[in-house]
Formats: C-alpha cells, sequence, structure tokens
C-alpha cells in the first residue's frame, strides 16, 4: 500500500525537511511525497481503492498502536493508496473533512505545519516498523 503524504505548502531546506526525510528514507513500505501550494494547486488523483485521512485538530488522536492496526486493516483489505492531508495554516474546509475517511490529531497542542509533516512520517515509520515486527516502537 502506497503511503501518500500530500501537504499544503513548501517545506524547503530547514531542518524540519531534514527529519521529515530521515523517517520517510526508513520506509519499507512505498511511500510518495506530494507539496501543493497554500491555496489551489491539483490534488494528484488517487490510486482506487484509497483512503484519504485529513490532519485536522478536531480529528481523533489516536494511539501509535491504533495507527499501525488501522494502516494493517486497510492494507489486508486491498487499499491500494493511503492519503494523508496536511493543509496550509487555516486549514482544511468543512467539504474536505466531510470527504475523508478519518480525521487524525496529534493532541489537543498545535503544532507548526512542518513539525506536523514530520511527525506523520515519524508515526508512519513507526506504525509500519510494529508491523513488520522490528523492535524500533517500544509498547509501554
Amino acid at each position: 500500500m502506497l503511503l501518500h503524504i500530500i501537504a499544503r505548502g513548501k517545506i524547503g531546506r530547514s531542518p524540519e525537511a531534514e527529519l521529515v526525510e530521515r523517517y520517510l528514507k526508513r520506509l519499507s513500505w512505498p511511500y510518495r511525497m506530494t507539496e501543493l501550494p497554500d491555496r489551489g494547486g491539483t490534488m494528484p488523483p488517487p490510486l482506487s481503492p484509497s483512503i484519504t485521512v485529513l490532519l485536522d485538530e478536531r480529528g481523533k488522536a489516536l494511539a501509535s498502536s491504533e495507527l499501525a492496526a488501522k494502516l494493517d486493516k486497510w492494507r489486508d483489505r486491498g487499499v491500494r493508496e493511503c492519503r494523508f492531508l496536511l493543509g496550509a495554516a487555516d486549514g482544511h474546509d468543512e467539504g474536505e473533512r466531510a470527504s475523508a475517511d478519518l480525521l487524525l490529531s496529534f493532541g489537543a497542542a498545535t503544532w507548526p505545519h512542518l513539525l506536523a509533516r514530520a511527525m506523520l512520517a515519524e508515526q508512519l515509520y513507526r506504525a509500519t516498523s510494529w508491523l513488520a515486527g522490528h523492535p524500533y516502537h517500544r509498547q509501554g
């Protein structure tokens, strides 16, 4: 299953970009990173069937093990692409929220957009490592 991060805004050359790249390079699952402008731009067409996960402050906070279980279930159901959408500074509109399969939150705190991207990359690495039986994740 393709893990596709679709993010509004350019990360450029920054410490956050290095952190995102560090975790994405470790993934054993296929991945793709797409950057769109803050407004407009063309959303890449999804592979079918696909799942859309919106990172949103109103979403559900999942434990790392819960995210891993969802990825495992989706992969086993034959989902070809799991799309993770990160909005611009103003987030997502109601239409995008309504059409998503899952609204995912990294908790009640407000996170900088670029840091949220790095946190997502780390969580995807953690989840896929767990599913592969790798000792990176430590269940406490």
